[in-house]
């Protein structure tokens, strides 16, 4: 007689979170070896004791919440947002200050971060809000009150001031997008954000001179005879880099102007006006944009911003010693260790603490050092796996909330480690992101814990309700 199968949690899941928690917990004890004393693993003084500690209170935590019900979070959503919130003004006002971001709640030798609170929080009224049957994203009212509920934590986060954190809830973009949020508005905050981006990047005249030859093209591609229009604007190309490099920029942003608005003469006789307004519209936004970000990283960012932003797009500008020097020791650390690295607590530039940060924001440099290419691979391999997983395991739920949630998960994790990664190479700013599960911090293991519980509990559910 065939026994019916057992609902299980999903071993694989559970799997690839213990192995990162347990690499995480060696990587710690590895990067806090500066002397050649041996590390006691009970000492509450020590990194690696604290977080052997909470890697104990998140395992707790894990138990706890298999325990309640699946239907408490979808419940509870609303009141778990709003207590978030409360924590995320009560830091502005109660909290230490850490590194010039008021944005901890310090109890003894123990710090509490409400901003990984508030992501939990968010997140799940998102989700709650995103399954309700009234809610259509096709209707501008709902669209707001959707982005209302990332901007107010967001805004708030900004006020301690932490970038960073607020930075990760660009994760919630993801069940936004899964949802059927206009697709229209994604691809208008790309370009506005490669926009002021660039603007960073290029002088403001040449930042100006590109949008206007980018409309001039988008209005050209338009009309009808697209390869004759192809072929002038490659001719008007190639004249516009000869003309720059003779430094004739003036007369020729003048002669593109006196061809847009003939273009736009030519369009509106032959009924592309919408089209030739749009063009405008979006010319003018991403000029203001160029604009914007010229002025804020003058008058507005303080110098130790300015500095991250140099380190990211324009290196050559930095002091080797000075805002430079973490990201150099980084990419030395993980370049020394090679193909299989330097074997495990033989790292020593991260052991000579060379590396700033190198227990919390920079401990994938101990990972590059010690273990070289195979191991950082393997971290990697785990992370992308884990994401993987994730979104399978969203797409298999049969609530819109569990889907929502799950992909919210996903996308945080997803963009905590690539960020982090990215980081410790020069790719993306040093803004002080934890990498999941590996990096030093209770607040921040806590976190990912339970939000990798949560999973574990709504996909339980859904197997349940299948069976």
């Amino acid at each position: 007689m065939l026994q019916p199968k057992r609902k299980r949690f999903d071993g694989l899941l559970l799997i690839l979170y213990v192995n990162l928690l347990i690499i995480g917990l060696f990587m710690i004890y590895s990067s806090s070896q500066t002397g050649g004393e041996a590390i006691d693993l009970m000492n509450l003084q020590s990194s690696l004791g604290r977080q052997m500690l909470f890697s104990g209170v998140s395992l707790v935590a894990i138990l706890f919440i298999m325990t309640i019900s699946t239907e408490f979070w979808k419940t509870f959503a609303a009141s778990i947002y709003v207590i978030s919130i409360i924590g995320l003004i009560l830091v502005l006002f109660l909290g230490s200050e850490i590194k010039g971001a008021r944005s901890w709640f310090a109890l003894g030798p123990f710090s509490f971060q409400p901003a990984e609170f508030a992501k939990l929080g968010t997140l799940l009224l998102l989700s709650s809000f995103l399954s309700n049957f009234r809610t259509d994203l096709d209707e501008l009212k709902y669209q707001g009150i959707a982005l209302l509920i990332l901007i107010l934590p967001i805004s708030l986060i900004l006020l301690q001031p932490d970038a960073g954190s607020a930075l990760i809830f660009i994760a919630m973009l993801i069940p936004l997008y899964r949802a059927g949020f206009p697709a229209g508005y994604f691809i208008l905050g790309g370009l506005m954000a490669s926009v002021f981006v660039l603007a960073l990047v290029l002088p403001i005249d040449i930042m100006l001179f590109c949008i206007l030859f980018i409309g001039l093209a988008s209005l050209m591609l338009s009309f009808d005879r697209k390869y004759q229009w192809m072929i002038a604007l490659t001719l008007l190309g190639i004249v516009s880099i000869i003309s720059w490099q003779e430094e004739f920029a003036g007369l020729l942003t003048g002669l593109l102007g006196l061809f847009w608005i003939i273009l736009g003469i030519l369009a509106y006789r032959e009924g592309r006006g919408r089209y030739l307004v749009f063009v405008s519209i979006l010319m003018i936004i991403c000029a203001t944009l160029a604009f914007s970000s010229f002025y804020v990283y003058n008058n507005v960012l303080q110098p130790h911003q300015q500095e991250r932003l140099d380190v990211w797009l324009n290196p050559q500008k930095c002091d080797p010693r000075g805002a430079l020097y973490n990201v150099l020791q980084s990419k030395l650390a993980i370049a020394s260790g090679g193909l299989e690295g330097k074997g495990f607590l033989e790292g020593n530039i991260t052991k000579l603490n060379y590396v700033p940060e190198q227990t919390t924001d920079f401990i994938f440099c101990a990972v590059g050092e010690e273990q070289g290419f195979i191991g950082t691979f393997g971290v990697i391999l785990l992370f992308t796996l884990l994401v993987l997983r994730l979104v399978q395991i969203a797409e298999r739920q049969r609530t819109d909330f569990s889907r929502f949630f799950i992909y919210g998960v996903a996308g945080i994790i997803f963009i905590h480690y690539f960020i982090n990664l990215g980081m410790t190479m020069g790719l993306v700013p040093v803004i002080g992101i934890p990498l999941p599960f590996l990096s030093y911090g209770g607040s921040s293991l806590l976190f990912f814990s339970v939000l990798i519980a949560i999973v574990l509990k709504l996909d339980f559910g859904n197997r349940l309700r299948q069976g």
